[in-house]
């Protein structure tokens, strides 16, 4: 899995009529946004906006609120920003190796440092990222496409902490977040499961995740009894003869269960709230990140299915009804009610061992 890159947009001088950069914008993952101090207080922000106030005076510094970040290109300035307690953030343009040593000297006094090279080559970024690989200042690289993004991350092999993007193509910030959000996410290696046990387990409470988001019939969540694994069920995508369907929804299963997480972190259904992020799967292990809208438990009964990856036993609690549908190992849904013994399914495997849902090294044995 790739880091996690720092992504800021940079939008002084950008104006109100410009809707269609703003409109990706608040429709996308970006939430780092340099403003003016006018902007900010003129403009209308979503509330998941992340202020970073451009700030030219003593006066523009006075307004911000406490603990914010503020970024200028006046390190006197931003040094009496950090001994008043804002985070900092450094610009600096360089054209020529004195300003780029120089860069790297002055950018390790600060929380972040925003780069410009006017270079036709990725030396100089190359040497700043070295220089200060160990500080804990946030590197980014001011970009104005997707195609220089790319290549800022591919620096060096680990590339810049992040990038600073400046452009009013709205068709490039749509390309840099659908690469972001896909290059961090992990591919799960999904296998088959062979199944060895199909038996009734009686009443209980299952749980039903419904989402923020819309799934597709090739995409489910991992669900399972053990932090060793899970297995693919389905959303609420595929025939249903008597109602309307919920691609929102995936009928996850038996309340005790885990539901796989972002970060390799899975947490019990009976955990997950709204505003929880659950990892939504398709069957080729790709991932994204879905928001929890409601958690929708009642009593039902349910199915127990038992089965081995190789020599390593799972099993999942389903409810027990023909309208739920697991993944085969095949690409092709199983009603759950129909399914048997030898059957194949479609599942996930993880070294075993958690605690409150983070994977930890200390024996663990479930059954």
């Amino acid at each position: 899995m790739s880091k996690q890159r720092e992504i800021w947009f940079d939008g002084r001088g950008l104006s109100v009529e410009n809707m269609d950069v703003w409109s990706v914008i608040n429709h996308s993952t970006i939430d780092k946004i340099i403003v003016t101090p006018t902007q900010r207080s003129e403009g209308y922000f979503p509330q998941k906006t992340q202020f970073i106030t451009a700030i030219e005076t003593d006066e523009d510094l006075a307004g911000v609120p406490a603990g914010e970040t503020v970024f200028s290109g006046n390190q006197p300035l931003l040094e009496k920003a950090q001994r008043t307690g804002y985070k900092t953030g450094i610009f600096f343009k360089v054209d020529d190796r004195e300003q780029m040593e120089q860069c790297w000297r002055d950018a390790s006094k600060f929380d972040y440092a925003a780069v410009d090279f006017n270079l036709p080559t990725n030396i100089p970024l190359e040497l700043i990222i070295a220089r200060l690989d160990e500080t804990n200042t946030v590197l980014l690289r001011l970009v104005n496409s997707f195609n220089e993004a790319e290549v800022a991350f591919g620096t060096l092999e680990v590339g810049s902490d992040g990038v600073l993007v400046s452009t009013t193509d709205a068709k490039e910030i749509v390309k840099l977040v659908e690469h972001l959000q896909k290059g961090d996410l992990p591919k799960l290696d999904l296998q088959p499961m062979v199944v060895t046990e199909v038996t009734h387990a009686g009443m209980g409470v299952r749980a039903c995740i419904d989402t923020t988001g819309i799934m597709t019939q090739d995409e489910g969540m991992i669900i399972g009894s053990t932090s060793g694994g899970g297995v693919f069920v389905c959303s609420e995508t595929h025939y249903l003869p008597y109602m309307n369907l919920r691609p929102f929804r995936v009928n996850a299963g038996a309340i005790h269960s885990y539901c796989w997480q972002p970060d390799n972190n899975a947490e019990y259904l009976s955990d997950l709230r709204v505003g929880s992020k659950v990892l939504c799967v398709n069957t080729k292990g790709e991932t994204r990140v879905l928001t929890v809208g409601r958690m929708k438990t009642e009593v039902r009964p349910l199915l127990l299915i038992k089965g081995l990856v190789g020599n390593r036993e799972l099993n999942v609690i389903v409810q027990d009804d023909w309208h739920i549908r697991v993944m085969g190992a095949d690409g092709k849904v199983r009603n759950a009610s129909m399914i048997r013994p030898g059957d194949e399914l479609l599942a996930y495997i993880c070294d075993p061992g958690r605690h409150v849902g983070i994977k930890v090294n200390e024996t663990i044995i479930e059954k």
